[in-house]
């Protein structure tokens, strides 16, 4: 029988039950054994009556047809032989038919053992043979020794069968029952005595056969009774004594002594047949009169035996019933307590393991303070197994929330240190991007600006880098906007982050403006992408921008023509960019989707991955309505702001644009940077957002004015053309120039151009990761 996923409380049920069923069983056998012996001695004086004395009746009977029997073939011319023979046997079939009528008795056979039940039937089949027996000697056939021992043989099995009856689980009884049976058999020794010698008295004379027999039955009756008198009570003793000892007992045993004595040929003068047949039929009769009144004393005794053992049975099934009631009870309360102490234990465990534990690391996470002893208090549990067990898990849960709760210090710390140096890096690099627009507006040289923009690029992406270490720590980037900005204008932004900007295709997307306060999240969310794009796909491929209104917001589809992503890893990001799981460091492979996916967590934003037509690998960026907002045209607005004006003294932008043309920048053909200018011809309306670095609206522009004299070159490719008129009215004392260029993109858009960074296929790690 194998328990192995079954309940710990059908367990302690078993485990409590097989003991109690043992118990009941045992005292329900002990109680059955006790109540059976006091039932055989109730029965004992019943199965007496019905077949013990019927069976010593028939002895006694087949004895006196047997002394008819051989006193009739000793002399068969006796004239009353005949009739006293005829006599006896009706006598002796009514004592055989009273027997076989009991012994049929289904209720008499239940109340015997199997030992004392076969004795019975083998007596009966036994009684079966005295015709055959009477046959022989009507005809003659049959000598006297031969009846003799015919007739033995008869008789033989009622004193086996009353011997078996003796049976009882009383030792002085039964040690009584077997002496009464013994004094019965010693009767019958006597009994054989007399037929013995009534036949030689009729014959007139005695074999030195029967003489041996004679003097052999006359030694085995006394040494039974010298035997049996022993195991009897002392009154039983004295009354057999002393009817020995008495004037018939001394008369007969006289008689044997001289018989045995004169010899065979003198045996039949010492007495006649009248006086020996007197004398052997007076202590046969007073013989078996003591016999059957010793028998009615036994079956007396045995009553209050038998009711002692009735009292020790009842006693002992009461007392069992108890005990076994007693076990029920203390085993239910034993099992019950540990079955709830289990379940309490049980439930207080899956309560830490499910809930209080998940709840402490959800709460970590969302950056909560947490007291260990509030969530972990210390329980009281009792000294036992289970207490100890108890206290164990605990102690344990305590170990864990405290572990928890030091991981998320630690978290924390490193976070802030994130933080700290990303911070640092971007006050750092909005120093240098200040510093390069400085000297972009203060060199003459072609070929020294084209360098000084590709420089100005580079600070640009690595600020986004350090942004990202911000978004990563859990903070939010310290630029803000406060004014809507043009979704075109953004992606131009996000475009100009990105190292092969060359390769990117953007259509014209309609007129609609982002919300300031999702400008930064949304530059850096499509600059991830779409450098993922240009660094997943071969360098001589494009990668397309195209948009559309849908109904819930507006769709941006950036496509590459890489080799694309199996299907497994394609749903390990998509499942990655939906569930924003919590920053592990073992994912640093995977930095731009959990910067992505962070970025449109907090704006609600839906990212997903999915294949491109073009065999590589398409990223849908749905814009949700809440963060756009409508703008009025402004194509004659954008016609009349050809040229930019930042000052008194600026040059036209095509005389910048000629300038940059015409010098010999090894990086850029003259190809590439008339395209990049060409993307940048028309005015750039992002406003930077003022204000401190950390707080919600830091300085900077998403494109920096270009302050300088009139014959400052024209912007590069990681430049705009110029602020809107209206940022030009603001003062040059009115931003830090300590503080970091606000915008992502403070770059214009370029169009596709040939050339950048070699591709490789496509793998699930962090677009763009730094």
């Amino acid at each position: 029988m194998r328990f192995r996923g079954k309940s710990i409380r059908r367990k302690i049920v078993v485990l409590l039950l097989v003991p109690l069923v043992s118990l009941v069983s045992i005292w329900g056998f002990a109680t059955y054994i006790t109540t059976r012996e006091a039932a055989e001695l109730l029965d004992a004086s019943d199965t007496l009556d019905k077949v013990g004395y019927p069976a010593e009746d028939t002895a006694q009977a087949i004895q006196n047809e047997r002394r008819q029997i051989l006193v009739y073939l000793a002399d068969p011319r006796r004239s009353d032989a005949l009739t006293r023979l005829h006599k006896q046997q009706r006598e002796t079939d009514s004592t055989v038919s009273k027997i076989r009528s009991n012994a049929a008795d289904s209720g008499v056979r239940s109340g015997l053992s199997h030992t004392s039940l076969a004795r019975l039937d083998d007596l009966v089949d036994g009684l079966d043979g005295l015709h055959k027996v009477r046959s022989k000697v009507e005809d003659n056939t049959l000598t006297r020794g031969g009846a003799f021992q015919a007739y033995n043989e008869l008789i033989d099995p009622c004193y086996t069968f009353l011997t078996s009856l003796g049976g009882l689980n009383d030792p002085e009884l039964e040690k009584q029952s077997r002496a009464l049976v013994g004094l019965t058999r010693a009767r019958e020794y006597l009994a054989r005595e007399d037929a013995l010698m009534s036949a030689a008295l009729a014959a007139g004379h005695m074999t030195k056969g029967d003489r041996r027999a004679f003097s052999d039955r006359v030694a085995e009756r006394n040494l039974a009774y010298e035997t049996n008198l022993q195991s009897l009570p002392a009154e039983e003793r004295e009354r057999f004594d002393k009817y020995w000892n008495g004037t018939d007992g001394r008369t007969l045993r006289s008689y044997e002594d001289a018989i045995i004595g004169a010899g065979a040929r003198g045996a039949t003068g010492i007495v006649d047949s009248e006086r020996w047949e007197a004398a052997a039929s007076t202590v046969l009769t007073d013989l078996e009169r003591l016999g059957y009144e010793a028998g009615e004393r036994y079956k007396q005794r045995m009553e209050p035996a038998a009711t002692k053992v009735l009292v020790q049975a009842g006693a002992a099934g009461v007392l069992g019933f108890i005990a076994v009631l007693a076990s029920l009870v203390i085993s239910f309360r034993v099992g019950r307590e540990l079955v709830r102490d289990l379940s309490t234990l049980r439930k207080q465990a899956n309560e830490s393991a499910g809930v209080r534990l998940p709840s402490v690391m959800r709460r970590l996470a969302a950056g909560e303070q947490i007291d260990v002893e509030t969530e972990a208090p210390r329980l009281d549990y009792p000294p036992d197994e289970t207490g100890q067990v108890g206290q164990a898990l605990n102690t344990l849960q305590r170990a864990a929330v405290e572990a928890a709760v030091k991981q998320a210090d630690m978290r924390q710390g490193v976070s802030e240190v994130f933080v700290n140096l990303a911070r640092r890096n971007q006050v750092l690099l909005h120093r240098q991007l200040t510093l390069l627009d400085t000297m972009e507006r203060r060199t003459e040289d072609a070929d020294e600006l084209a360098d000084l923009f590709r420089l100005d690029h580079l600070t640009t992406r690595m600020r986004r880098h350090a942004e990202g270490l911000v978004i990563l720590s859990g903070a939010a980037p310290s630029r803000q906007w406060r004014k809507p900005v043009q979704l075109m204008d953004v992606v131009r932004a996000a475009v100009a982050e990105v190292e092969d900007y060359e390769r990117i295709e953007v259509r014209r997307l309609p007129r609609l403006a982002v919300d300031g306060s999702a400008v930064a999240d949304l530059t850096h969310l499509i600059a991830e992408l779409l450098e993922n794009a240009t660094v997943f796909s071969p360098p001589h491929t494009a990668v397309q921008v195209l948009g559309e209104r849908v109904a819930n917001g507006f769709t941006l589809e950036i496509h590459d023509r890489g080799l694309g992503m199996a299907a497994d890893a394609l749903l390990d990001a998509n499942l990655r960019l939906a569930e924003t799981p919590e920053f592990e460091l073992s994912d640093t492979d995977r930095l731009g989707l959990f910067v992505v996916s962070r970025l449109a967590q907090r704006q609600g934003v839906r990212v997903s991955l999915q294949p491109s037509p073009y065999g590589g690998t398409t990223a849908v960026v749905l814009i949700p309505g809440a963060v756009l907002t409508e703008t009025p045209a402004r194509d004659d607005e954008r016609e009349q702001r050809g040229t930019v004006e930042s000052g008194a003294g600026q040059e036209p932008l095509s005389k910048r644009r000629d300038a940059l043309t015409k010098a010999r920048v090894p990086s850029l053909e003259s190809s590439t940077a008339r395209r990049v200018l060409d993307a940048l011809d028309g005015p750039v309306e992002l406003e930077a957002p003022l204000g401190e670095l950390d707080g919600p609206d830091s300085g900077g522009r998403l494109f920096r004015n270009r302050k300088g004299r009139s014959t400052a070159p024209a912007p590069g490719p990681g430049s705009g053309s110029g602020p809107a008129p209206e940022q030009h009215q603001l003062a040059d004392d009115e931003t830090d120039p300590s503080l970091p260029s606000a915008g992502p993109g403070e770059k214009g858009s370029g169009e596709k151009a040939p050339g950048g960074k070699g591709a490789g296929e496509r793998s699930p790690g962090s677009p763009g990761s730094p």
